[in-house]
């Protein structure tokens, strides 16, 4: 069974493992930090009672943006991350939230591929971005409020 619930301080080790295994983005006091900023919201994604996708945006005032977004790797091209993210696009759309963005390396050609499906638009390049030397896109998607 697959559900989503808001994951708060307590599942730190949650969040640090699931990163750990995955793009490894941040420490695990840069996750306890995270939890600790105004308008920081943070939802997983449980196949049973696991946790194999994480969402983290940040919302200031009618804008959002997506600070980490990530499914694990065993879960991944099912459908997943889809789900997490109509989940969180409609979630922004119920908090009038007028425009969601995010940053990707022009080099995760999956992840920019993933994120045209839900029409994220290139807004921007940060050029030399990334450890790796990378630039990173700017994206954003326009919603639609209710």
């Amino acid at each position: 069974m697959i559900s989503i619930r808001r994951i708060n301080e307590k599942d730190i080790d949650l969040c640090y493992e699931l990163d750990s295994n995955t793009i490894s983005l941040w420490s695990k006091d840069q996750w306890g930090d995270e939890f600790k900023k105004e308008g920081i919201k943070v939802f997983g994604l449980l196949f049973s009672e696991l946790l194999i996708g994480l969402c983290v945006f940040h919302v200031v005032l009618d804008e959002a943006q997506i600070n980490f977004f990530v499914v694990s790797e065993k879960y991944r091209k099912r459908g997943f991350g889809c789900f997490l993210m109509n989940f969180l696009i409609k979630h922004c759309e119920k908090l009038n939230i007028k425009k969601l963005f995010l940053e990707v390396s022009h080099s995760n050609f999956i992840a920019v591929k993933f994120y045209s499906r839900f029409d994220f638009c290139t807004i921007g390049i940060r050029r030399n971005y990334y450890k790796d030397g990378s630039d990173a896109l700017l994206k954003e998607k326009k919603l639609t409020t209710k």
